[in-house]
């Protein structure tokens, strides 16, 4: 169920590289039973964003909270433990691997025989695949043999094992044709349904208003806008990433400004 409070919130966060400012001063906030878009150009700072949220970069200033309680990201075990998953666009599939094997590789329970407990792994993987409704051949099927669509839905599967509370995916439906990208959209809505916080990395501007319920657009790492995806459209999405409804705006005030100031010459 969503609260009122945010799961996730970022204040003021900002992220240098050398010369290279990546972010500045962004406010982030993501809440539980919602799905969040996070856009832009490239360059705009998305991935920085993501992997100062998964604790792979540490911010050089601002406030990271997770339930309303200051944390700091000491590294990906720290954001992990909070219960925040990261899904990257590489997925870090083995081919040579099953199911079983992906989902487990890793974490598998190993007993103090100090043998797998392969029907134990089994069971459990069947499980989370059937509550998120993924279709697979089998848990045994090699990850080489599946579509593109199944690999995305394998990599979301293996990041609920540790029951997260929110779950980060990069550009997950790049690459698809249009059915498996139905597929991983579908599964996203299910991810929401049952309460997860989700937010989403995308360049499809049309996967992204079918699936989200607020969009967060950055521009050369800044926040620039903060959408209700119900009452946009993509061309509002388009001018929010490009910049050019304010250069808009900008160039309709500065006609005005002038045409005041020749009016009142004109009158003197």
């Amino acid at each position: 169920m969503a609260t009122s409070a945010p799961l996730l919130e970022l204040r003021g966060v900002s992220k240098r590289f050398g010369a290279v400012q990546a972010l500045t001063n962004i406010d982030f906030e993501v809440p539980a039973g919602k799905v969040t878009a996070l856009v832009g150009d490239n360059g705009a700072g998305k991935s920085t964003l993501v992997k100062t949220i998964a604790g792979i970069n540490n911010p050089d200033e601002g406030e990271i909270k997770w339930e309303g309680k200051p944390v700091r990201m000491s590294g990906p075990t720290s954001a992990t433990d909070l219960g925040i998953a990261t899904v990257y666009q590489d997925l870090a599939l083995c081919d040579n691997l099953d199911v079983v094997g992906n989902l487990f590789l890793g974490r598998e329970s190993i007993a103090s025989t100090r043998l797998l407990s392969e029907t134990a792994m089994e069971k459990e993987a069947s499980g989370v695949l059937k509550r998120l409704s993924v279709r697979i051949p089998s848990v045994r099927t090699q990850i080489a043999s599946l579509s593109g669509g199944q690999r995305q839905s394998v990599a979301i599967a293996r990041s609920m094992l540790g029951s997260p509370k929110m779950v980060m995916l990069d550009e997950p439906t790049a690459a698809l044709g249009v059915e498996q990208t139905a597929q991983v959209l579908e599964l996203i809505r299910t991810l929401r349904g049952h309460g997860l916080a989700v937010v989403v990395i995308s360049h499809n501007m049309g996967d992204v208003l079918s699936v989200a319920d607020r969009i967060v657009v950055l521009r050369l790492g800044r926040s620039v806008a903060v959408l209700d995806a119900a009452k946009t459209n993509s061309d509002e999405l388009i001018a929010a990433i490009t910049g050019s409804r304010e250069r808009e705006d900008a160039e309709a005030r500065a006609r005005a400004e002038a045409t005041a100031a020749a009016s009142k010459e004109t009158a003197s």
